[in-house]
């Protein structure tokens, strides 16, 4: 059986390690060196916005740990750590629902200026893409703004497709996952 539904209980992040990162659920203590990590105002050009304070993100890192209204979703949320320079680098995400074929997740990823250009976001990205599979999610999406090269490289790395559909301007990437059991 692929799929198994239905899937009862809410995913959790867990650690999720790669060759050169460890992606570690998100903490309110990483809100100051997360905002060192983003504060470059050119990271904003597609997602909108500007830097967080280090009190806005742990507000905002608070919110989301109390986790999403509904039961049946759940926000997963990592930084990414890199593992021979000891430090935060950025951040993915992933928003999982249930579905028509058990659970979908809406996935996106966000690598401080420093460190762009290193393969890291590709690298977090497959790596959350397998623990996505392992949690028994079927599908990930993520939005892409039309413009950013970089983040459609992201996404076909992971194994993602555009699609024809655009919501607020960006295009729907989507790839199915070949579900694993849980390791």
């Amino acid at each position: 059986m692929r799929y198994q539904l239905p899937l009862p209980g809410a995913v959790t992040a867990g650690p999720v390690h790669t060759d050169r990162l460890v992606l570690l659920p998100l903490a309110v203590a990483h809100a100051e060196e997360m905002a060192t990590v983003l504060c470059d105002p050119v990271l904003h050009t597609f997602i909108g916005g500007e830097p967080d304070t280090p009190e806005a993100l742990r507000s905002r890192y608070a919110r989301m740990l109390a986790g999403a209204p509904d039961p049946a979703v759940s926000w997963c949320n990592w930084v990414i750590r890199l593992r021979n320079e000891s430090c935060l680098a950025g951040t993915v995400q992933a928003t999982v629902s249930p579905s028509g074929r058990g659970r979908s997740a809406e996935i996106a990823w966000l690598v401080g200026t420093p460190w762009q250009g290193r393969g890291i976001a590709t690298e977090a990205a497959r790596g959350l893409v397998g623990w996505l599979a392992r949690q028994s999610v079927h599908t990930a999406v993520a939005h892409v703004h039309p413009d950013n090269q970089a983040s459609a490289a992201v996404a076909a790395a992971a194994g993602l497709t555009p699609t024809d559909r655009v919501q607020d301007g960006e295009v729907r990437w989507e790839g199915r996952l070949g579900v694993r059991r849980r390791a």
